[in-house]
């Protein structure tokens, strides 16, 4: 895995700013709150992986979430051009951030293993 480019970096994060506020123009309000925690560039600025929180919805919410964010994605991609000035917009494949509920699942073993040791000392 190789470092990114600063100019790279600096597209993903302006990205960061811009999809959010993009998303809460939207009348939707089932993706117009939806929190982004992460964009990840491929191929220069051709393509866009966006991360979004969806461990508050079942696999049908997200399923209809996602179906909303692709529909939504001409005018997100507008709402950036705008904002920025840039020729082209990258293209943006949403997905859910699986890892907040790794992190989550890694911080309830750490406890139980906290809670084991304890229970072993009394």
């Amino acid at each position: 895995m190789h470092d990114k480019s600063i100019n790279l970096q600096r597209t993903e994060s302006l990205l960061m700013e811009l999809i959010p506020e993009a998303l809460s123009e939207l009348n939707d309000s089932r993706i117009n709150s939806l929190p982004i925690t992460e964009v990840d560039c491929k191929n220069g600025k051709y393509d866009a992986r966006v991360y979004f929180d969806g461990s508050d919805y079942n696999n049908a919410e997200l399923k209809e979430i996602r179906q909303l964010l692709r529909k939504a994605s001409g005018r997100i991609k507008s709402h950036c051009l705008n904002a920025t000035g840039w020729y082209k917009c990258p293209d943006f494949t949403f997905q859910k951030d699986d890892m907040l509920d790794k992190r989550n699942k890694m911080e309830d073993l750490f406890a139980q293993i906290a809670s084991k040791k304890e229970d072993g000392k009394d």
